[in-house]
């Protein structure tokens, strides 16, 4: 089983490393990470590139998690009576990947966009509840922050209720959330003092 849970992570990280706001970035001539919030992410993407480019990584950065967690559950560990275990390990993989990519120096993005994609590879019946309630809460607070961080909160319940508290998947589920809150720790002290950006703020970029 350990085996299989560090390959599962591996091939995760692998996919997790593909930094579609970076590389979109590049088709700009802007290295995303020294604008705005320095992040290789949606949000980011959004404020510095504009709509069509946060939208494009929005998508890259779900679906590689949902192509890594595809691979390993019908390609690699199909017969495995544990698989729906090993694909969460594998999408922790992708959010670590995504967040702290090898090849960009450990510095990626913030993961909720592929934490997004590990829901919906893992359960899709979740998008139901998770895009609406993630849609409405940025719509009342009109912080992109509040409704990541939301987000990540229903992971660990969802995962709670659906495997019938299973603890191991549980405990990884948990991971994913204290991940984002890590991440969004600067987001989480803005908010505090009043001085987050909210939806809409764009930034300026100079472009080469």
């Amino acid at each position: 089983m350990v085996i299989k849970v560090i390959l599962s992570l591996g091939i995760g990280y692998l996919f997790g490393c593909f930094s579609t706001a970076y590389l979109l970035g590049k088709l700009y001539k802007v290295d995303i990470r020294n604008y705005g919030s320095g992040n290789a992410g949606t949000t980011n993407a959004l404020r510095t590139l504009g709509a069509k480019a946060g939208v494009i990584t929005l998508l890259g950065d779900m679906l590689k998690a949902i192509i890594a967690i595809l691979l390993v559950r019908y390609a690699i560990f199909s017969d495995v009576d544990f698989v729906q275990l090993l694909t969460l390990y594998t999408g922790l993989g992708v959010v670590l990947g995504h967040n702290y990519p090898v090849w960009l120096g450990f510095k990626g993005g913030k993961g909720i966009a592929a934490t997004a994609g590990v829901m919906v590879a893992f359960d899709p019946w979740i998008i139901p509840i998770g895009l609406p309630l993630f849609v409405i809460t940025v719509a009342l607070t009109r912080y992109v922050s509040v409704g990541s961080l939301v987000v990540a909160v229903l992971l660990p319940i969802w995962v709670l209720i659906r495997t019938e508290g299973n603890l191991h998947m549980l405990i990884v589920s948990l991971i994913f959330m204290i991940l984002a809150f890590i991440k969004h720790r600067t987001n989480i002290k803005r908010l505090m003092n009043g001085t987050e950006n909210k939806l809409g703020h764009r930034i300026k970029v100079d472009q080469k």
